[in-house]
């Protein structure tokens, strides 16, 4: 195998990019460390998912060259290509909870918007507030391959990323707090007749908070107690249920468990967007469904 798809050399790389990012000293600018942090975060998040297999990462081409590569079946001169940001995240979000594809890849939309564009800087984040949002994602994906985020900075430098890490959870906390009670204000701003005209007009009419999650489940809000849907689209796990209805007749479904990934209320329009916020307002973070047998059936072999 190639040390593109190796998952020990993209986690040393992911090392020396994040020793780069975390040197000591005023002489490195912290545009800099956030840049060399961004790029560290794709090599934890390839590095994850290649420790799986190296299949993970390999983009299929119509040779299968990459596949071969990463299966470790051809050698040579074929150059590898791995899969793009977005997927790569996406993959990781579904394998790695509560890791969130939509905050890592703002980190990497930022990183090639100020290497390719005018952006005068990274990030407008005071810098405390990116590291405890890279954070956040990055110890997930280090935790993923079984290792510990001192294996990866230092012991000394583990005990600032825990100082980030307990920062980044106290802010989620704040923010769940904030839409919770921002939520119940404006309801009861609506039902007591405080509201702005402008801002009632706006409350009557019909809202559809929803993002349109392949599986969806009613679920009590947090804030006003009225009924709200979580929405995901992971399948965690599925059974398949038989039931005889007759004697050459049987019912058929599946038992899904699914991952929830947003939370919306019509009533007093409190949308949660993440898997955080979700366990933070105490939701639960699976729902049950029901899918059809022909999604989940394997489907016989056609050599046609």
């Amino acid at each position: 195998m190639t040390a593109s798809y190796d998952h020990d050399a993209l986690w040393l790389k992911a090392k020396l990019f994040l020793g780069l990012a975390m040197d000591e000293g005023d002489f490195r600018a912290e545009d800099e460390r956030e840049l060399w942090a961004s790029l560290a975060l794709e090599l934890l998040a390839k590095a994850a998912l290649s420790r799986v297999s190296p299949l993970l990462i390999a983009v299929p081409t119509e040779d299968g060259a990459n596949i071969l590569i990463a299966a470790g079946l051809m050698t040579g001169e074929a150059r590898f290509e791995s899969i793009k940001a977005h997927t790569l995240f996406a993959r990781c979000a579904r394998a790695f909870k509560p890791f969130n594809d939509k905050h890592a890849l703002a980190f990497a939309r930022a990183r090639n918007d100020y290497l390719h564009g005018g952006e005068p800087s990274l990030s407008p984040l005071p810098a405390d507030a990116w590291w405890a949002r890279y954070w956040a994602q990055a110890s997930i994906l280090v935790h993923a391959q079984d290792r510990t985020v001192e294996e990866l900075v230092g012991y000394e430098r583990g005990r600032e990323v825990d100082q980030h890490l307990a920062r980044n959870a106290k802010n989620v906390e704040h923010r769940t707090e904030m839409l919770l009670e921002r939520a119940r204000q404006r309801l009861a701003q609506f039902e007591s007749g405080s509201l702005p005209a402008r801002l009632a007009a706006e409350w009557t009419r019909p809202v559809d908070l929803t993002v349109g999650g392949s599986h969806r489940a009613t679920q009590t809000c947090p804030a006003c107690g009225g009924g709200g849907v979580l929405e995901g689209d992971h399948v965690s796990e599925y059974t398949l249920q038989y039931e005889q209805v007759a004697e050459d007749d049987f019912d058929s479904w599946v038992d899904l468990l699914v991952s929830a990934d947003h939370f919306s209320c019509s009533r007093c329009r409190l949308a949660l967007d993440g898997y955080e916020l979700i366990v933070q307002a105490g939701l639960p973070p699976e729902f049950p469904d029901v899918g059809d047998v022909s999604d989940y059936a394997e489907s016989e072999y056609g050599n046609d």
